[in-house]
């Protein structure tokens, strides 16, 4: 699929993807939940042979009950890569990193940044390879001092939603680099979706990729094509228009 040339919305033919990874917050749902139609969509798409996978920040306590819910055969990657499942193929959880020096390191930032919570957001308590802060904090700070500290090998990703602290290597990508591989599919025949920074990674890797919100010229950019519509009613728009042909 070659990029988007003005404002008309570029989706490959059903036919040419096998796989379509979709980020969770801020694409298939945003604060006021999912819209109406997506998870009939969802089935619909499944129904005509492409498996949907999800990959996103969140935790896999969290994911879980949204890949179930939406009746999804594709795997989870959750916390931004550093946590691999595929339930439906009947493999373990794998955890790519050890988020305890993440943790460590976010409470030494708050004896600097005193208006840092080190507790961060609620779902730290199931957050296995990193660690999360709420916002808005300034985020170019807490890496100046990462860069000077014992943790200088840790990054910082904004995902427009929290802070992430994370061990270098761990993102999107490389997870789908382990993934896909694993069910035979070639990163060029999937499509990955998302909206934030944190979804970049993927959008390098896969053959097709889609951007829901034109918040950051970043992602606008390094996605072939960008929805009319932003967030999950982007998503609607785009698996409409799919199983259209």
């Amino acid at each position: 699929m070659t990029k988007q040339n003005g404002n008309d919305l570029l989706i490959p033919s059903i036919e040419d993807i096998d796989m379509i990874v979709f980020d969770v917050d801020g694409t298939l749902m945003d604060r006021d939940g999912m819209p109406p139609g997506m998870v009939g969509l969802m089935k619909e798409t499944e129904s005509r042979g492409v498996t949907i996978s999800l990959a996103s920040g969140r935790t896999l306590p969290n994911l879980t009950p949204i890949h179930q819910a939406l009746g999804l055969s594709g795997f989870i990657i959750a916390e931004n890569g550093g946590v691999l499942w595929d339930g439906p193929k009947g493999q373990k959880i794998e955890l790519r990193a050890n988020g305890e020096r993440c943790r460590e390191s976010i409470e030494w930032i708050a004896t600097q940044m005193p208006e840092i919570d080190p507790l961060g957001i609620e779902s730290n308590r199931w957050r296995e390879t990193e660690w999360c802060i709420s916002g808005p904090h300034d985020i170019n700070a807490i890496r100046e001092l990462l860069e000077s500290s014992q943790w200088s090998d840790l990054r910082v990703v904004g995902t427009g939603f929290a802070i992430h602290v994370t061990e270098m290597g761990i993102n999107k990508k490389t997870a789908l680099e382990i993934m896909l591989p694993r069910r035979n599919i070639n990163p060029n025949r999937v499509l990955s979706c998302g909206d934030g920074l944190n979804d970049v990674p993927m959008f390098e890797l896969t053959g097709h990729s889609i951007a829901v919100d034109d918040k950051y010229e970043r992602v606008s950019s390094a996605a072939m094509s960008r929805t009319t519509r932003m967030g999950p009613r982007g998503v609607i728009e785009i698996l409409t228009s799919l199983n259209a042909r």
